[in-house]
């Protein structure tokens, strides 16, 4: 038997590579913008740039997991830990989880794309995540509108 290949690769899988989580988030690279992933990762993922709604559930999280033993995330939580190729990483090793976000400029396709693989650590994680889990998706589509969609932009979303 051969072993095969795999056709995508990602830092984020690199990093874990049997996550208990995984997903994929894409865009379409607006017209005339950056193709360096660690800007777009710096972008994407600045407190200052969240949607409001988005901002106010990590404050709301920064104040409720130390209820379950979880600490606070640092300021500088989601900072780039590594850049290859097209791809930018964000690692993050906690107590309850580790979490890789990768993100990725494919500029012949023109398209942004976020893999995000997540580990999940005893029950505090398991408990943590459970809340995160079906909000994650739609948080990550909605960073990824701002900054991909002019009216959005506009509209504050």
């Amino acid at each position: 038997m051969t072993e095969q290949t795999p056709c995508f690769r990602s830092l984020a899988l690199r990093e874990i590579a049997e996550p208990d989580y995984a997903d994929v988030c894409l865009a379409t690279l607006p017209a005339g913008a950056s193709t360096d992933p660690a800007e777009w990762a710096q972008r994407l993922f600045s407190m200052e740039s969240m949607p409001r709604w988005i901002s106010g559930a990590m404050r709301l999280r920064q104040a409720l997991v130390p209820l379950i033993g979880i600490p606070r995330a640092p300021r500088d939580v989601f900072t780039v830990t590594e850049q290859s190729g097209e791809e930018a990483l964000i690692f993050i090793r906690d107590r309850h989880l580790d979490c890789a976000i990768a993100v990725g400029v494919d500029p012949v396709n023109r398209i942004l794309r976020v893999t995000t693989a997540v580990e999940l650590k005893g029950w505090r994680g398991r408990l943590y995540f459970s809340v995160v889990r079906p909000l994650h998706p739609i948080v990550v589509d909605s960073m990824l509108k701002r900054h991909t969609h002019p009216k959005a932009r506009r509209n504050g979303r």
